[in-house]
């Protein structure tokens, strides 16, 4: 059975629901298209699904909320603020870093952030401002200019503004070198360093440019939307449905049907129970893969129609997998906070075993989520509601639940001799997700958990393009292509995408 459009109005399909897939087709929406969004899994958010169980309600993915300002101007492209779709909380302490023989808790208020500096390290407040004040040039430029050009030529980057700046954007300078220009404690080089983490690569492959990630850390801080990660998704959800994007959840894509060089139908999947094994498909004039970009390209298209070949894929520079555990206790814990970041092993040694010489960690780093600290509502009443999450390098094999458990020992007995707390007899809620789980759930390449790493050789024009080079109404959208890794970087890809869309069709 083929789903058709009349053809009185354009028509796109995009494959994925997750904040790119979202984005781009509220705003082909937007514009007066028709669009009809296939979802393999049985509710919208990828990666930023949730998780229910014995009351503990668990964002499964993303858990920072930084860059507030993207949201903003999203939602006010529809005429939209955030107010109308979910309530944010500014959190105070922004979150806490664990080291071996210290515990920093980092200031909301930037007045106490450089107080805390200068006690670290004397004259280090001062170089914060300096340090800052050029980050803030980098997160105007990159924020307003660099992540919504659409990277298909290096012409886009012949702005006038962009080229005077070229230098004070430091692309070709180290973010491990900028941070020592400023500062020695080991401490504050950590707290430094670690934002760019969540761009996937270590300091000394990411581009200075992105200290701009300490500005939104810093200055711009750290929010939680009161329900969690989730509320996010809905909001997307609602304005979409409120646009007239249709939705198909338990809607595999399957396969792409070429006629003359361009998409003609997407063939889908139903698995809902109601239609198990249901094969049908849908024609569209433009379709957009916001699913996993590899999958899309090896998966749903036959070897002549591909872009990239298996030789470019291995090549690429793939941001972190995890290992995450969701984990309800019934009761309640005295002295931690809503983001915790443990950094009490070797910083250098668990870098190398992601990015270097792939392996799983002997010593992992690990961060820590309590959002019931914050939102009551996602933990019974006396319960805790905690996320663990060690990075690991992707394509890992032997993610086994015996491997699973041994990290989890590991990183309990640190949580508990760090925060003062024992909580494994009290934990009644249990759940582990890994590398195997990315691959079967999204499709993911290696199981990757955040996309490719934002190395110098893989921005802008370098990444996979957001257009098919042999299929001409396919695009992409997502955390495989520009701008790259993260929630607003992505929620950002489906608005480039869609814009180049309507500029072509």
């Amino acid at each position: 059975m083929a789903i058709s459009y009349f053809r009185d109005v354009k028509k796109a399909v995009v494959i994925g629901s997750g904040f790119a897939g979202l984005s781009a087709a509220s705003c082909l929406a937007k514009q007066g298209w028709e669009v009809m969004v296939v979802e393999k899994n049985a509710e919208p958010g990828g990666r930023a699904r949730r998780l229910v169980g014995e009351g503990f309600v668990f964002d499964m993915g993303p858990s920072w909320y930084w860059m507030p300002d993207v949201f903003e101007k999203y939602f006010s492209f529809f005429g939209k603020k955030v107010s109308d779709y979910y309530t944010l909380t500014r959190l105070s302490p922004s979150y806490r870093v664990y080291f071996d023989d210290a515990t920093i808790d980092m200031p909301a208020d930037y007045d106490a952030v450089k107080l805390l500096f200068e006690s670290l390290e004397k004259g280090s407040a001062a170089k914060l401002d300096k340090f800052l004040k050029e980050a803030e040039y980098k997160y105007k430029a990159g924020m307003q200019k660099l992540v919504y050009l659409p990277g298909r030529s290096i012409k886009e980057f012949a702005d006038m503004d962009l080229a005077k700046g070229v230098f004070k954007l430091e692309l070709f300078t180290s973010m491990k070198k900028h941070v020592a220009k400023y500062f020695k404690n080991p401490r504050l080089v950590q707290i430094m360093e670690f934002p760019v983490l969540f761009l996937g690569a270590l300091p000394q492959n990411i581009p200075a440019l992105y200290s701009l990630m300490n500005y939104a850390d810093i200055k711009l801080g750290t929010w939680y939307p009161q329900g969690g990660m989730y509320e996010v998704v809905k909001g997307m959800y609602r304005l979409a449905t409120e646009l007239g994007v249709q939705f198909h959840f338990n809607c595999e894509a399957k396969g792409l049907e070429i006629n003359n060089g361009r998409a003609s139908r997407v063939l889908v999947q139903w698995g809902d129970g109601r239609q198990q094994n249901h094969e049908s498909s849908i024609d569209a004039d433009v379709f957009i893969g916001a699913a996993d970009y590899h999958f899309i390209e090896n998966n749903l298209l036959a070897k002549n129609y591909r872009s990239y070949s298996n030789k470019y894929w291995s090549k690429r520079v793939m941001a972190p997998s995890c290992i995450i555990y969701y984990i309800g206790l019934n009761k309640k814990l005295k002295n931690i906070l809503h983001h915790s970041l443990f950094f009490d092993v070797n910083f250098d040694a668990h870098g190398k075993a992601i990015f270097e010489q792939p392996a799983w960690p002997a010593e992992p780093l690990f961060y820590v989520s309590a959002t019931s600290v914050t939102d009551g509502s996602s933990a019974p009443p006396g319960g805790e509601n905690l996320f663990f999450l060690i990075p690991v390098a992707a394509g890992l094999q032997a993610d086994t639940e015996e491997l699973r458990e041994k990290y989890f020992e590991k990183i309990m007995t640190r949580f508990e001799n760090k925060t003062g707390e024992n909580i494994r007899k009290n934990i009644i809620f249990k759940k582990s997700y890994s590398v195997s789980d990315f691959e079967k759930d999204y499709h993911a390449y290696k199981g990757n958990a955040y996309g490719l790493a934002n190395t110098l050789l893989q921005t802008a024009i370098l990444k996979p393009g957001i257009k098919s080079k042999k299929v001409g109404n396919l695009f992409y959208a997502g955390q495989l292509t520009v701008p790259g890794p993260g929630v607003p970087p992505s929620l950002i890809s489906g608005q480039v995408v869609a814009t180049e869309i309507v500029k072509e069709f």
